[in-house]
């Protein structure tokens, strides 16, 4: 199993869920050409993410990366959540994240001569 487990959170299934909803009212309203239908199930779809990242920041949601096998449980909550998770971008729109510090001495920047482009190389 992978040590990343994302996902498998109550916001990233509820998020799912009301987005299931909304694209299918919208495929709906293409079928019957009905534009309040569209209209509808993108504003479903619009209400999903807003729902999802209400979640993620009340602890309902992980942080990115590897946790600790006793925080894989979808009924965890994540207790970091009010300080913001380093690297995240809903915690950053919130206002409350923390920016990744470079490692001392790291430049950041990747030549492109130096990535592999596949296992053989």
């Amino acid at each position: 199993m992978s040590l990343y487990d994302e996902g498998h959170t109550i916001a990233g299934w509820t998020g799912f869920g009301i987005a299931a909803v909304g694209s299918g009212v919208v495929g709906l309203g293409v079928c019957t050409a009905s534009a309040p239908a569209v209209v509808g199930g993108l504003a479903i779809t619009a209400v999903s993410v807003l729902v999802t990242w209400l979640l993620h920041l009340s602890g309902w949601g992980k942080p990115p990366g590897v946790r600790p096998r006793d925080e894989w449980g979808m009924r965890v909550r994540d207790t970091r959540a009010q300080e913001g998770h380093v690297g995240c971008v809903s915690c950053r729109l919130a206002g409350r994240g923390r920016s990744a510090a470079p490692a001392p001495g790291a430049s950041g920047e990747v030549r492109a001569e130096s990535i592999p482009l596949s296992p053989i190389e």
